[in-house]
């Protein structure tokens, strides 16, 4: 295995080592040849068979971590678990594969078992357990749980897609995002619980990776994280909120990365700051592992090195196709130094990407192939225009679609020349809620509508937040198009029919204290055949009493 490794290690550096290279290509080609070693040896951890340890009888609780299912398919789900009775201190599991049991019912009970099996919680893999399930009836509700030595697991509950292609009357699903531990309770994840939902997307900034912050509400487990141990320990702290593990019981998840689960704003191989490029891809290597390891996520996406294969679709029967990105993993460096600035010959560049050459293929590939109601596009950053700064001159982020304008008016303009059906992106990132009207063109005032965006807020990040933020104003008078804006915290329910989209805007007052009530702040719709957002409920227009 030894001369395996020194031999494709080799053959790498014979590819790459043809001629010069800018920045970003050293950044590239250094960095894939960094990761190999690790990719390699994780692989062959897996690969062999496993060391089997005797019947655990655990001292402490080891589902700690609780369990969870995700990325179901009409006829099968992936359950997810990890053993961890030392959660915080790496684990607390012996050195050795240990077997665990599970079971897949029609009842909470567990009278009628429906599937059971075997899987081992590989050390490799810090003792967690992906089972892909097959074998399942579509569009039903199983429930679920993991048997370890003498120890049982909470009981979960999922369900599985509708065939492919088949007639379907609605559905229901939400979506969160950016859950910083340090900056707020996870109380949205308590009412999303109890919510009646199909589907959970969580579009990035599942961690964060900072250190020990100052007047925080609650504090991080260590300093700035780095290796696949901090990682480990960082999963462990957030997965111990128990609303979060509630949530997770409750529904299947569809997951991606942004860029905290790593590190703030990095690029491809390119981290933040002016840093050494081999310890960056290392850590980027390790992240990607801690992220598979605590999601449930197919073998598909088992990191190998550096990569991590998240973009994939999900198909709801013939209602909704969801075509989910990874906008982190690919991309070019930021342009000009990252940050807001004006529009530049850099972030106007038609050779820049925000997803890379064979994401972009594959994105458009399926949105012209596809025969669903709703062509949905769960994704990081905002999409649409957005202008901070008031007057004619423009102020754009540099890390959201605004630094790569070209790609996205090749998607935009894809949609528009192909009549693509129903376009509705979901977006995080940004902490705030905005629902947005998707333009082919934001200079030209009669430019049609193409699609929408609903972007939504924070589960805790940025702390407790404002019904009308300072920049409110500016930003819906700069941006015709931006038709919302509110920095509360909490999630969005979405409900499709064949005829309507209907997009709720879930907040709380505050996250600084656990247990906050919940409401609907605003309801949008948009009508099948007629992109464009109608407002159907605002609650600062509820006349009471």
């Amino acid at each position: 295995m030894e001369q395996d490794k020194l031999g494709l290690l080799q053959q790498m550096m014979e590819k790459l080592g043809a001629s010069s290279m800018d920045r970003r290509g050293f950044l590239r080609a250094t960095g894939k040849v960094a990761a190999v070693s690790f990719g390699l040896t994780l692989a062959s951890a897996l690969q062999s068979p496993p060391k089997i340890g005797a019947e655990a009888f655990f001292k402490s609780y080891p589902f700690t971590l609780g369990i969870a299912s995700g990325d179901p398919l009409p006829d099968g789900v992936v359950l997810w678990t990890r053993l961890a009775p030392d959660p915080l201190n790496g684990g607390g599991m012996p050195s050795h594969d240990v077997p665990v049991r599970w079971e897949v019912a029609l009842d909470k009970e567990f009278r009628r078992i429906v599937k059971h099996g075997v899987e081992f919680a590989r050390t490799a893999l810090a003792h967690s357990v992906h089972v892909e399930v097959e074998g399942l009836e579509p569009n039903q509700v199983y429930y679920y749980r993991f048997h370890a030595g003498n120890v049982e697991s909470p009981v979960g509950r999922t369900k599985t897609l509708p065939p492919y292609g088949s007639a379907v009357a609605g559905m229901t699903f939400a979506f969160a995002s950016c859950q910083n531990w340090q900056d707020g309770y996870y109380t949205a994840y308590k009412h999303m619980s109890k919510e009646n939902l199909d589907l959970v997307f969580h579009l990035g900034d599942y961690i964060y990776e900072g250190g020990v912050g100052t007047d925080k509400v609650r504090y991080h487990n260590s300093p700035e994280i780095v290796t696949l141990e901090d990682y480990r320990n960082r999963y462990a702290l957030y997965k111990s909120d128990a609303d979060l593990r509630a949530a997770h019981e409750a529904f299947p998840w569809v997951v991606t990365t942004d860029d905290h689960e790593v590190e703030n704003n990095y690029a491809g191989p390119i981290p933040e700051k002016d840093q050494p490029v081999e310890p960056f891809v290392q850590r980027r290597a390790a992240a990607y592992q801690a992220y598979y390891e605590h999601m449930p996520l197919r073998r598909s996406s088992l990191p190998y090195g550096t990569e991590m294969q998240l973009y994939r679709r999900v198909t709801y029967g013939n209602l909704a196709e969801f075509s989910v990105l990874d906008t982190r993993q690919y991309r070019d460096d930021q342009a000009n130094g990252d940050g807001s600035k004006e529009p530049n010959e850099a972030s106007m560049d038609p050779n820049r990407t925000l997803m890379g050459a064979a994401q972009e293929r594959w994105l458009l590939e399926g949105l012209g192939a596809s025969a669903a109601r709703w062509n949905v596009i769960p994704q990081q950053v905002f999409f649409a225009k957005r202008d901070f700064k008031q007057g004619d001159a423009e102020l754009v982020s540099m890390d959201a679609w605004d630094g790569y304008s070209a790609n996205r008016d090749r998607i935009v303009n894809f949609i528009k020349e192909r009549g693509v059906r129903n376009v509705v992106v979901l977006t995080g990132d940004v902490h705030a809620n905005y629902a947005n009207e998707i333009k082919a063109d934001y200079h030209d005032p009669a430019s049609p509508v193409i699609g929408v965006e609903f972007v939504g807020t924070s589960i805790s990040s940025g702390g407790d937040g404002a019904d009308t933020a300072a920049n409110t104003a500016t930003i819906l008078a700069e941006n015709p198009h931006i038709r919302f804006h509110n920095t509360q915290r909490g999630y969005v329910r979405c409900t499709l029919t064949p005829d309507r989209f209907q997009a709720d805007y879930l907040v709380l007052p505050y996250v600084s204290r656990p247990d906050a009530p919940i409401e609907t702040r605003v309801s949008f719709e948009v009508e099948d055949g007629r992109p464009g957002l109608k407002k159907i409920y605002d609650s600062a227009l509820v006349v009471t009493g």
